[in-house]
């Protein structure tokens, strides 16, 4: 009697911890087989064999799971994991064949929440973790319709300590196409630059990403936000994408040809713009004829 009480006194602190109800009465700890788990669907989260995960198997190996997870009756028999695929992978790669859990009956709102708040506070999450987690606990607490008094952003990233205009930046990341969200988590695309990038459509960032392939340069929040302003009225094209993208910051090296020496290729009254995307249309046609990039020593 005395060590369920410690274990329910362990328990309801830990959900405290989390930003999630406690166990309610009569709830148990339950181990289950490990190989009748799923994982939960859309789950946002990255599990890596890292070092972080050997040291969590090593734990597992000396000590047992000490904090159990969460989880529901999956449909096609077994379990889903809501709260718990780190220690879930660490079980397989200890070899232990089962894992301590809680088994709440839970919606897919109730679940994504929880899913959500349980991981939303670990420190090597990746802006695309963080958007598509967001994404989700948005689309779920809304979809609840519970009336807090509060905007429903601010609500999502109260469990991680974040304001309302932050998870708004998040989700919107959530819009990118894979290549450039890749390119967010990695640095290269600053996150207020590929929130711009956003709002372009499908096809609009693809052209971004295959300019960004081609150069190896990326977009500046000043290019982002030519990218937007002109997709926004509907004028973005492939070939303005490559000019934007195309044009150098002060200072920084590049190719240039005075407009005196081009100007008789022209019809009379064609502006420097147009000049410029004509040169680029040629220069698209020319390496699709030649199957690729121009190498150095190439004539044209």
């Amino acid at each position: 009697m005395k060590g369920r009480s410690a274990q329910k006194i362990k328990l309801a602190s830990f959900d405290a911890l989390m930003g999630i109800e406690g166990p309610e009465a009569g709830e148990a700890v339950t181990s289950v087989p490990i190989g009748i788990l799923h994982a939960f669907k859309g789950h946002p989260f990255r599990v890596l064999d890292d070092g972080k995960m050997q040291e969590t198997v090593e734990s597992v190996k000396r000590y047992g799971v000490l904090v159990p997870g969460i989880v529901r009756p999956h449909p096609d028999g077994g379990y889903e994991v809501i709260a718990g695929h780190r220690r879930w992978r660490a079980c397989e790669l200890a070899g232990i064949g089962e894992m301590p859990v809680i088994i709440r009956e839970l919606d897919d709102d109730e679940a994504t929440v929880i899913m959500v708040d349980t991981n939303i506070q670990r420190e090597d999450l990746l802006p695309s973790e963080k958007a598509k987690a967001y994404k989700m606990k948005y689309a779920a607490i809304k979809h609840q319709g519970k009336k807090s008094g509060r905007h429903t952003a601010d609500e999502v990233g109260e469990a991680a300590g974040e304001s309302g205009r932050t998870v708004q930046r998040y989700i919107r990341l959530a819009e990118l196409e894979p290549g450039l969200l890749d390119h967010v988590d990695a640095g290269r695309i600053p996150m207020v630059v590929g929130e711009l990038l956003s709002y372009l459509h499908g096809d609009e960032q693809a052209w971004v990403a295959g300019i960004i392939a081609d150069s190896g340069s990326f977009p500046s929040k000043v290019q982002a936000e030519q990218l937007r302003a002109l997709s926004e009225t509907g004028e973005l094209t492939a070939s303005q994408v490559c000019m934007i993208l195309a044009k150098k910051e002060k200072g920084k090296a590049g190719a240039s040809i005075p407009i005196k020496k081009i100007r008789g290729y022209f019809p009379a009254g064609y502006t420097r713009d147009q000049m410029e995307e004509v040169i680029y249309r040629l220069l698209e046609g020319w390496k699709r004829d030649r199957g690729g990039a121009a190498d150095e020593g190439d004539q044209l």
